[in-house]
């Protein structure tokens, strides 16, 4: 049985590194990309039940945040994902 991106965080952040490299070649600016990880954080904040403890982490952090610090949770997760 595979397991799906949303269960494993690793699968979850090649995923993300996948999606950020194409967008920059498609010419997507830093900032494009990085309002689209807010929206993206918004939706599975709201949305998506954390399948494993890292994403549960990451939704306790998202829902204590304010606008702003959740921008930078989003542009601190696009930069740790380039460098994977």
């Amino acid at each position: 049985m595979e397991t799906t991106v949303l269960k494993s965080f690793e699968k979850w952040k090649e995923f993300l590194s996948n999606r950020v490299k194409e967008a920059e070649k498609a010419g997507m600016s830093e900032e494009t990309i990085s309002n689209l990880a807010y929206q993206i954080g918004g939706f599975l904040a709201d949305k998506i039940d954390p399948q494993n403890m890292e994403e549960r982490l990451l939704k306790e952090l998202w829902d204590v945040a304010d606008a702003n610090e959740q921008r930078v949770i989003a542009s601190l997760m696009m930069k740790w994902v380039k460098q994977s």
